[in-house]
């Protein structure tokens, strides 16, 4: 008897700080079309409801719970979609600050869809200069190919440039063989320590 893959635990970060944002319409987007095409568990983590919960921790054991929740949303993802606007050539302060708070082994071959938006494609390289190296350094899986939006692809807030949209769908086209190795190797290590909970002992020899 099979059983079906269980949905895949989504956790979005939107590093805006502004609402309404482009960046989070991006990232509420792309979760949507991994939706479409997989079963999922989504959660979207606004960085513009949740920085005033970050201000003034210098350590993760100062944060509050409802801090500390999200933060084990993250670490425990089976996929995490993570945007930033383009701000002072960077990330936002609070994006950088909330992973600063996240395990450094956490993310250990965690599957990451890297996403951006700013004013204009000048700041596209944002992507692979900024937050690959980011995720990188927590070992995760970057995925392959990111999706960077400008101003112009958004009207009121909502994606209306068509080639936006067919990004999106390519980038998820060539995340979800790696997306789906990485569930199965999870699901298989859950299941190596679920029977280690049990308790059963090994077998002895006299």
């Amino acid at each position: 008897m099979t059983t079906s893959p269980r949905p895949l635990r989504v956790v979005a970060v939107s590093g805006s700080l502004t609402h309404p944002s482009r960046t989070t319409a991006l990232v509420e987007a792309i979760v949507e079309a991994f939706g479409r095409v997989v079963p999922i568990e989504p959660h979207i983590i606004t960085l513009n409801s949740l920085g005033p919960h970050l201000a003034g921790a210098l350590t993760r054991s100062k944060l509050p719970a409802v801090a500390e929740q999200e933060l084990q949303r993250i670490e425990s993802a089976d996929l995490l979609v993570v945007a930033t606007p383009v701000y002072r050539a960077s990330f936002t302060g609070l994006f950088k600050h909330l992973f600063d708070f996240v395990d450094q082994y956490a993310l250990v071959d965690t599957p990451v869809l890297l996403a951006a938006t700013g004013g204009s494609e000048r700041h596209a390289l944002i992507i692979e200069h900024q937050l690959r190296p980011l995720f990188g350094f927590f070992q995760a899986l970057a995925l392959p190919v990111g999706v960077y939006a400008h101003d112009s692809d958004f009207t009121d807030y909502k994606i209306s440039n068509e080639q936006l949209t067919d990004r999106i769908e390519k980038a998820i086209a060539r995340a979800l063989p790696l997306v789906r190795s990485s569930l199965v190797e999870r699901e298989s290590i859950e299941r190596a320590l679920a029977g280690d909970e049990q308790g059963e002992e090994p077998a002895t020899t006299e």
